[in-house]
């Protein structure tokens, strides 16, 4: 073989050997499989996508002003975007400036920015135990150290975080309808956690990409309404409008945002300015209030539909799982004679998937005794057979 092309490739960079592929690509992979129930990707219900209302809205933008959505956009984002966003903030009662707001591409650019302005290799960050897969993934590309933030049946459990979260870059949570637990952290434990970020000096990135999808009552407040100094939350359109706009935004302080600007600047130089102002257009026309009630009861029935199947098909002894309020997920508990990840393939053989418990852990890989359902995109029919699968495989293993 000639020397000069027998490289395939250039010389890898030691972060891409460091790193592993992720489960998220397997995951959408299997969801489009037509013969496989997949109770694993997290995608949004294409039934909640405005199609018309999109239409109507990128009609007005070109019509109005298609030039200038045809252009590069400034890094920071679009003004009527940043806008509507602001007003749509403020009217949950957690004020934000316009200079508090950087618009992103699809909120996992955010967690990818906030690894390479706030991690170094070796940097130590806390995460919830378990916590997303996602975000985990995009700071293991800067080499930290993780510490779990204790959890119980409620979620985080902050009266457990001590001295050792003194020297952390930031805890990262999600609050609200939790990826992958479901859960929802009360109002007393948010001021908890602020008390904590306070005596231990660390900051909060409070990652919030399902807040909105609450089936009857509406969830606390951002953390940045109880430690708005030390906390950035995060925000995207991919669970309220469409995952195909990869639109997401950073809200926090303005001296904790400028890092983010000046990293976006070189790594993509803008956000796609026309999918910014077609969704001002849609925040303007006010589908966001009069859109997201039928996409909350889509979600409602769709998880009353997958707990209504557990109750009837799993194990009655040995098997629990969280009754979430909101949210896409439902987080499995087995006993520790189970290893999901060996359980996976035997389910796919039986034409249904789901995600093991242990992609969501940083440490403590041996937790793999539990398992994330998403109900969100299968139909009521499919949903009730799969959970019978996987409840007769349960009880197979369990000799129930």
């Amino acid at each position: 073989m000639n020397s000069e092309t027998k490289n395939q490739t250039p010389p890898k960079s030691q972060r891409v050997l460091n790193s592993t592929n992720s489960i998220i690509g397997d995951l959408l992979k299997l969801a489009g499989q037509a013969d496989i129930i997949s109770f694993a990707g997290g995608l949004p219900s294409p039934k909640s996508f405005p199609i018309k209302e999109v239409e109507k809205a990128t009609q007005t933008v070109l019509e109005k002003e298609g030039a200038l959505a045809l252009q590069y956009s400034s890094t920071v984002g679009e003004k009527p975007l940043i806008d509507q966003i602001g007003k749509y903030i403020n009217s949950k009662g957690v004020p934000a400036q316009a200079d508090e707001i950087q618009i992103v591409s699809g909120s996992q650019q955010a967690l990818d920015l906030l690894g390479m302005a706030y991690i170094d290799k070796g940097s130590l960050v806390a995460v919830e135990s378990p916590s997303y897969l996602g975000a985990i993934q995009a700071f293991d590309l800067y080499e930290p150290k993780y510490i779990e933030i204790p959890t119980d049946e409620h979620g985080l459990n902050p009266d457990l975080i001590g001295p050792e979260f003194k020297n952390i870059r930031f805890a990262y949570v999600i609050t609200t309808f939790q990826n992958p637990t479901g859960l929802t952290l009360s109002v007393e434990r948010r001021k908890k956690l602020a008390e904590k970020a306070r005596e231990y000096d660390f900051w909060i990135i409070d990652d919030n990409p399902y807040g909105e999808l609450y089936y009857d009552q509406e969830p606390p407040p951002s953390m940045r309404l109880y430690a708005p100094e030390r906390t950035i939350s995060l925000g995207t359109f991919s669970k309220v409008l469409a995952p195909g706009f990869r639109l997401g935004y950073v809200v926090g302080p303005k001296e904790a945002i400028a890092p983010l600007t000046q990293l976006k600047q070189a790594v993509d130089l803008n956000t796609s300015t026309f999918t910014q102002l077609i969704t001002a257009q849609i925040m303007e026309d006010g589908l966001m209030t009069t859109h997201l009630p039928a996409v909350r009861e889509i979600y409602k029935t769709q998880c009353e539909y997958m707990l209504k199947a557990m109750d009837q098909y799993f194990p009655k002894e040995g098997v629990t799982w969280t009754k979430p309020d909101g949210g896409m997920f439902i987080w499995v508990t087995l006993p520790e004679s189970i290893n999901t990840d060996e359980l996976m393939k035997e389910a796919v053989a039986r034409k249904v998937a789901f995600v093991p418990g242990s992609a969501f852990y940083t440490v403590g890989k041996e937790k793999y005794n539990s398992m994330r359902l998403s109900f969100v995109t299968v139909p009521p029919a499919k949903i009730e057979e799969g959970i019978k699968t996987l409840g007769e495989l349960l009880k197979e293993k369990l000799g129930q």
